[in-house]
């Protein structure tokens, strides 16, 4: 589950992102809360709900929100209210460190990369990168599918070129990173920054390149 507020251009308006979106919709419109879903499928994929930030405590926010869970039972609360049967649990946020395990050449190109990534004790992801700087046995920043980038751009399961890819390895420009050079290439992260499934810590990382903590020389 991804939350994100707009208050600014929107109106009062908490967006909930389920799954992405599919190609024939159907919008449902109860009260304040609007519920999209998969037309074939009948499965939700989101729901806008109106004038709810005051409920919440985040009037004056703007973009991603992370809820307690008080506040996702005030959410489900709302759901509820409007006749629909999802519940939203609380959900961590899914950008964390992994860790490049296995690295082979795509078939069919000269520049990208099939990767084994681990992001936790159980989990590997499978991610194609183009990152110039790709190798194994870095510590990098995974983008898991269902986060949301800094720049609002959601990240999903695909392919590139006919192999599929989960999720996305992130450079720190794709993280608004302070210094970071705005070149292609992975942010490797040092070994000491965190443990493998960590999620990813913005105000640690923000002086990773103006304190010449990553190498930027590829």
């Amino acid at each position: 589950m991804i939350t994100s507020y707009n208050q600014k251009s929107c109106g009062d308006i908490l967006v909930v992102t389920l799954a992405p979106n599919a190609e024939k919709q159907i919008v449902t419109t109860v009260g304040n809360v609007t519920r999209i879903s998969n037309a074939e499928t009948g499965q939700a994929t989101g729901f806008n709900i109106a004038n709810v930030g005051a409920e919440l405590g985040i009037i004056g926010e703007n973009g991603q929100i992370f809820l307690n869970e008080e506040q996702i039972n005030i959410l489900n609360a709302n759901i509820k209210s409007a006749g629909f049967d999802e519940i939203m649990k609380v959900s961590p946020s899914k950008l964390v460190i992994g860790f490049v395990e296995n690295l082979s050449n795509h078939p069919d190109s000269d520049h990208l990369h099939i990767t084994q990534t681990k992001v936790s004790d159980q989990k590997s992801l499978q991610i194609v990168s183009g990152s110039p700087n790709m190798k194994t046995g870095i510590k990098v920043v995974v983008a898991q599918p269902g986060t949301m980038m800094p720049s609002g751009t959601l990240i999903w399961d695909g392919a590139l070129r006919g192999v599929p890819s989960s999720g996305m390895i992130v450079s720190g420009r794709e993280l608004h990173l302070p210094g970071a050079p705005e070149k292609p290439g992975a942010l490797v992260l040092p070994n000491d920054f965190g443990e493998i499934g960590d999620v990813f810590d913005f105000e640690k990382g923000a002086t990773l390149y103006t304190d010449g903590l990553v190498d930027t020389n590829y």
